[in-house]
């Protein structure tokens, strides 16, 4: 890989995970030469990195003006929620009793884990925590199709998650029982209550804030 090409995937690496992990905010208006200075290269791998984040529908690009960040609509945000429930229920439900007694227990090591990050105030650690803990249930199915379609909706998950994290640290001690009552239902091979309180437990959590709606007004960076 050529400098040029490095300076680009080094921009287009640093200003996505700034979108994902919550630095930059849907509403933000992101600038050219603020991303070169605080990323350390040039402009012109800043603009290649934001013309691929714009292919990728993470920004809008604004000539003369820079990148506004974009929100997840409501109707996104139903869909990932859709989707997740599909394939989150299709794992757990064709796991057999032997794979869920072994997943039930890395699960409460990780409910345990989870725990501590909220006493802690770390939502970064949390978040990661909880994407992995959903993820297991669709490893459960031993289906690398359902993985992979799992894997492209981490991205919004982290996203959402992100957007809205001191309201997950208000929720903390339900989240923790929401996600106690699926290992239960898991561990317990109770498919269709598993379905039905992982359907309510994404529909408490996907609620979309206003931080991430689209129709915000531009935000400058600093």
């Amino acid at each position: 890989m050529d400098g040029s090409a490095s300076a680009a995937q080094r921009a287009y690496q640093a200003i996505r995970d700034g979108i994902l992990n919550g630095v930059h905010l849907a509403g933000t208006m992101l600038g050219e030469e603020a991303l070169a200075t605080e990323i350390g290269v040039s402009r012109t791998p800043v603009r290649s990195a934001l013309s691929r984040l714009q292919d990728e529908g993470w920004i809008v690009i604004y000539p003369k003006r820079g990148a506004l960040v974009r929100g997840l609509s409501e109707r996104a945000v139903a869909d990932l929620e859709d989707a997740r429930l599909m394939l989150e229920s299709a794992g757990a439900t064709r796991a057999g009793a032997g794979i869920r007694d072994e997943l039930a227990g890395r699960m409460r090591e990780s409910i345990a884990a989870q725990r501590e990050a909220f006493q802690a105030r770390d939502v970064r650690r949390f978040i990661e925590l909880t994407i992995r803990f959903h993820r297991a249930f669709v490893e459960a199915a031993g289906n690398d199709i359902l993985l992979e379609l799992n894997d492209r909706l981490a991205d919004r998950q982290r996203f959402l998650l992100f957007s809205k994290g001191d309201w997950l640290l208000a929720r903390c001690d339900d989240i923790i029982a929401e996600h106690e009552d699926l290992v239960e239902r898991l561990r317990a091979g109770d498919a269709a209550g598993f379905t039905a309180a992982l359907r309510q437990h994404l529909a408490d959590n996907y609620v979309p804030p206003a931080s991430t709606g689209s129709e915000r007004g531009p935000q400058t960076t600093r």
